[in-house]
């Protein structure tokens, strides 16, 4: 009688750890646009394994994850999420193609194309600083919240559009622009920590960079002041930084950029991507 009891009671504990050695397998959610600049935030179950094509794909323990298509990205991915149970889930994602706003400049005098050699040196120095700060992969998940504009401002300036002067195509615009005054506040768009910020870089003047995560950063250019420092925590909402017309830029605005990494993606794209409101 009591070995029966016994055997009962270890095959009960046994099925109680069978049920919970993995978690309740959760349906794969993607939220965001898969269009060519779109960011898209993943929620797969706490514990599986993502890859992206062949490349694997960070995942928080609450199984959060990111990636995002540059401007002119036309690659079939495969999305296989490999859960803890051994079961997988599997989507083909095809970027949309857009059509980008294009404005042809001809008659510019040569002289004027040529760049500065100074200005040139410059400007590698401060995108390497910049290419670093990107390329950090923190353990923050405050992309998965969603984005909030930084700033209310009409908006002026579209990612993706480009200039060809003479018929030379020039690099493509990849930030969202919001008219606004010298000293307007800006927010940040999500929580993060501040990564980068320094006042006088040549092109984009003051320039800041807001990490949020797993690759997925903020910059904002040509500021005429900040209120934080490298390595200050962020809310969504908080005031980091004031509207200016820094660097080379033709009147105060503001430029906000979103990437994934070293992949460029279009802000006006990442304010759709929430996996926390669906």
């Amino acid at each position: 009688m009591f070995k029966q009891g016994l055997f009962s009671l270890t095959l009960s504990a046994l099925a109680v750890a069978s049920l919970t050695a993995f978690p309740a397998v959760a349906k794969l959610t993607l939220s965001g646009e898969v269009s060519q600049g779109g960011l898209i935030v993943g929620q797969a179950t706490p514990g599986a394994v993502v890859k992206l094509n062949d490349k694997m794909l960070k995942v928080s323990k609450q199984g959060q994850f990111a990636f995002g298509f540059s401007r002119d990205d036309n690659t079939s991915y495969q999305l296989l999420v490999t859960n803890p149970d051994g079961t997988t889930e599997q989507k083909t994602l095809t970027p949309k193609g857009r059509e980008y706003k294009i404005q042809r400049i001809n008659g510019i005098k040569k002289s004027i194309m040529k760049p500065n050699p100074k200005a040139v040196a410059r400007a590698k120095k401060d995108s390497a600083q910049v290419k670093a700060a990107r390329a950090k992969d923190s353990n923050l998940t405050a992309f998965a919240d969603g984005f909030a504009a930084p700033i209310k401002g009409i908006v002026t300036g579209v990612y993706g559009s480009q200039r060809f002067y003479n018929g030379v195509p020039k690099t493509p615009h990849y930030g969202l622009d919001y008219a606004g005054k010298k000293g307007d506040p800006v927010k940040a768009p999500a929580d993060g920590v501040i990564t980068l910020n320094v006042p006088d870089m040549f092109y984009s003047g003051g320039t800041m960079i807001i990490d949020h995560g797993h690759g997925i950063s903020s910059t904002f250019l040509h500021l005429s002041d900040s209120y934080v420092k490298v390595g200050d925590k962020v809310k969504q909402g908080d005031v980091v930084a004031a509207v200016g017309s820094t660097g080379r830029s033709t009147g105060p605005h503001l430029d906000w950029r979103v990437n994934w990494f070293n992949v460029r993606l279009d802000p006006a794209l990442a304010l759709k991507a929430n996996i926390n409101q669906q």
